[in-house]
């Protein structure tokens, strides 16, 4: 299964969001939803193209209410997040699953909640997050072009 996770952008119930509008109550109606960091919304799918394809339904409403869409596909890595923009890449063959690793965005995970990203090369593994103390760190693989390059 692959998993999709929306984050919430600041000042926004992203939950109360999504589901009171109509359309995007209706796109996310088949999927058990549940909320693994706060005010976060996940899901899971089939597959990392079905997941791309609900963040495109999704496109209107995460745009004014989410400040991350991540996808998480076992088949790429178990543990390591997909901006959703990379998801989209390895969807239509321009980048490799295997070429996904090279940047990234650590978030900081502090009583439950996603704190302020941190962005790193992989060169011989990834940095410790240290914005500020965290009890555990989400890591996003990133595009060059979310990365900066």
């Amino acid at each position: 299964m692959t998993q999709v996770c929306l984050v919430g952008a600041p000042d926004v119930a992203v939950r109360y969001e999504l589901l009171s509008r109509e359309t995007a109550r209706e796109a996310l109606s088949t999927y058990d939803l549940r909320e693994p960091y706060t005010n976060t919304l996940a899901l899971d799918t089939v597959s990392l193209g079905a997941a791309v394809s609900l963040l495109n339904d999704l496109d209107w409403y995460l745009v004014r209410f989410a400040r991350d869409a991540l996808v998480l596909d076992p088949s790429i890595d178990e543990f390591e997040w997909l901006s959703r923009e990379l998801a989209t890449a390895v969807r239509d063959e321009r980048i490799a699953p295997d070429e996904t690793g090279e940047n990234c965005k650590l978030y900081g995970v502090s009583d439950g909640e996603l704190v302020e990203p941190m962005y790193a090369a992989r060169t011989n593994g990834l940095p410790e997050y240290d914005l500020r103390e965290v009890d555990d760190t989400l890591v996003v693989r990133i595009t060059d072009e979310e990365f900066g390059g």
